[in-house]
């Protein structure tokens, strides 16, 4: 394990100054190299408290930076068109990377590390992925998943395209079968209306 002192906030880990505990890989792989932390010696502890009131102004104007961009970001929408099955679950999924490419295609340029998504997407809807602008500042967006831009537009306005579909199959499926209700299948007899008996 190493111990470290946090630069800034790091969700699930701490706040600026404190001194954390965390596996090897992770310091090296992460928090060193993205200035997140420092390795807690006396020394790099004597220049965080030097440094700190720098460091929290400099925090202050990133999070009123990343509030900006969260304002502009609100309500905000891509649409992925996707391959899909009758029941709705993609041939393959929608990833950060897919979303990220979406949004830069609408004019908005989101960094794919910023998007938060416990798993990939794989069925069509209105998915919520959150934005992480700033350890202190989230913004959630929409990603909506569709087969075409009219299912996109119909979801959109909160239509559930899965029940539409259902409901056609039902209406397609009880036509027929009024259809071909009293049909005479092949080699039955019709049946015969019984004549009234003269007397």
């Amino acid at each position: 394990m190493m111990e470290l002192v946090l630069l800034e906030r790091v969700e699930s880990l701490g706040l600026m100054g404190d001194i954390v505990t965390v596996k090897p890989g992770y310091a090296r792989n992460y928090l060193l190299p993205q200035k997140k932390a420092l390795r807690a010696t006396p020394e790099n502890l004597a220049v965080f408290e030097t440094r700190r009131a720098e460091l929290e102004v400099r925090n202050l104007e990133r999070k009123g930076e990343a509030e900006q961009v969260a304002e502009k970001l609100k309500g905000f929408s891509v649409t992925l068109i996707r391959r899909a099955g009758d029941t709705g679950h993609l041939y393959g999924s929608v990833t950060v990377r897919d979303i990220a490419e979406a949004a830069s295609e609408a004019g908005v340029e989101l960094d794919r590390r910023q998007l938060r998504l416990p798993q990939p997407i794989k069925s069509l809807g209105m998915h919520d992925i959150t934005v992480q602008l700033h350890p202190e500042v989230q913004v959630p967006i929409t990603a909506n998943v569709a087969r075409t831009l009219d299912e996109a537009e119909a979801q959109a306005r909160g239509e559930d395209v899965l029940a539409v579909e259902d409901e056609d199959a039902y209406r397609f499926e009880s036509g027929l079968s009024e259809f071909f209700d009293g049909a005479v299948e092949e080699g039955e007899a019709a049946p015969v209306e019984e004549q009234p008996q003269a007397s």
